[in-house]
């Protein structure tokens, strides 16, 4: 992620997450709030990752996942840490639907006029790949590969609750109950668009099996 934009946040919204409040010891604050900065300062980059996925636009998904981040740390810091990465993702799913919606209408009010399909379709760069990472995530080390290009762009063409059920098991790591939280339906509704991603994907993805 361009790092102007985003290498300080983490800590800014952990401090942020207990300004104005003394419900808390300040020992168990401070504890609290570096356990805040050390969750989105991990989870920043694969977040930014899955939402570019579904919007295809570099700033778009950097805003999504900046926009969560200060969500979770203003209303949801105080909750338990095993709480926020579902917590978060759902978070962020319902900014990147809103930007989609948003899409939508523009295309809608604007898609008349000559030119205006194509405007704003030039994509920036992919700051993700200008960024050091340590995390093992298997994912995260194919970003660079024709095997990653090929599977986001088979993501981009799948259902957005098949994309999400997918990102947020594989890319994230959610169980299933914690899918269901960051995509606020049931587990059965987690397992059948699952299910049905991977089988899309498979399918999409034939040529580049080894």
């Amino acid at each position: 992620m361009d790092p102007d934009r985003s290498a300080t946040l983490p800590a800014a919204l952990a401090q942020l997450a207990w300004e104005g409040t003394r419900a808390r010891p300040e020992g168990a604050e401070l504890d609290q709030s570096r356990e805040l900065e050390r969750f989105l300062a991990g989870i920043e980059r694969r977040a930014f990752r899955m939402a570019q996925v579904s919007l295809r636009n570099a700033d778009d998904a950097l805003d999504a996942v900046q926009d969560a981040m200060i969500q979770l740390a203003r209303h949801y810091a105080a909750r338990p840490q095993d709480e926020w990465r579902p917590l978060f993702y759902r978070i962020l799913q319902n900014k990147v639907r809103d930007l989609q919606r948003r899409r939508k209408v523009r295309r809608a009010v604007f898609g008349w006029l000559p030119g205006a399909a194509r405007a704003g379709d030039e994509e920036a760069p992919d700051p993700i790949e200008q960024v050091a990472d340590s995390s093992a995530n298997p994912f995260d080390e194919l970003a660079g590969g024709e095997a990653m290009v090929a599977l986001e762009q088979a993501l981009a063409g799948l259902p957005g609750r098949q994309r999400e059920a997918f990102m947020l098991r594989n890319f994230e790591g959610l169980d299933v109950a914690g899918t269901a939280v960051a995509m606020g339906c049931s587990e059965g509704s987690v397992k059948t668009h699952y299910f049905r991603a991977v089988h899309a994907l498979r399918a999409a993805l034939v040529e580049h099996e080894p």
